[in-house]
């Protein structure tokens, strides 16, 4: 057994408590240098693509068949927003950006057009279709304070059927606005 003034245990205890305080916060940098695993993009959840069959460059026509506009519908923002930009025959220009709010599992529209038109959308995607529909008036507000439903569904056939109604009675009833479908453009 050693004793206490035996310089060589002392020079040992010494060293030994140097190479624990030099090691150890090695330990913590090599791991804190260590790659970590790379988190999934920001929109990458299913919810997030469900409104992707509608992304292209369209050529819209009535039920007729008659060619009413052009649009086209894009991502930003690393696939977070699809931005709609469209062009119709009549001169009105607009439009609208798309996002799935993953905090409320809804889906938002904002429109604004030429006219200073501005129309804000909220609903989901179900059954093949994706509905966005506008708030309610206000209790009070004139009669002719209306709603507006948008329904947009992929086809069989490769279109995009989009069916725009509105209603002035709280949404009981619903009168068609646009009947439109989209045919890509080659």
């Amino acid at each position: 057994i050693a004793h206490k003034s035996d310089p060589p245990m002392k020079a040992r205890r010494l060293l030994l408590c140097l190479s624990i305080l030099v090691l150890v916060p090695g330990r913590h940098a090599a791991a804190a240098d260590a790659p970590k695993a790379p988190a999934p993009p920001p929109c990458s959840v299913a919810e997030h693509r469900q409104f992707d069959f509608w992304l292209g460059d369209w050529e819209v026509r009535d039920p007729a068949g008659k060619v009413v506009g052009h649009n086209q519908i894009t991502t930003l923002h690393k696939g977070c927003v699809l931005f709609e930009s469209w062009s119709g025959h009549g001169g009105v220009t607009g439009s609208s950006f798309n996002i799935y709010d993953a905090e409320r599992k809804r889906w938002h529209q904002t429109w604004v057009d030429n006219s200073g038109g501005l129309l804000k959308l909220e609903g989901g995607f179900s059954d093949g279709r994706m509905v966005l529909v506008s708030a309610a008036p206000a209790a009070g507000t004139s009669p002719d304070a209306g709603m507006n439903r948008i329904t947009w569904q992929a086809l069989p056939d490769g279109r995009v059927r989009q069916l725009w109604e509105t209603s002035t009675d709280r949404g009981v009833t619903w009168k068609t606005a646009f009947d439109g479908f989209y045919q890509k453009q080659k």
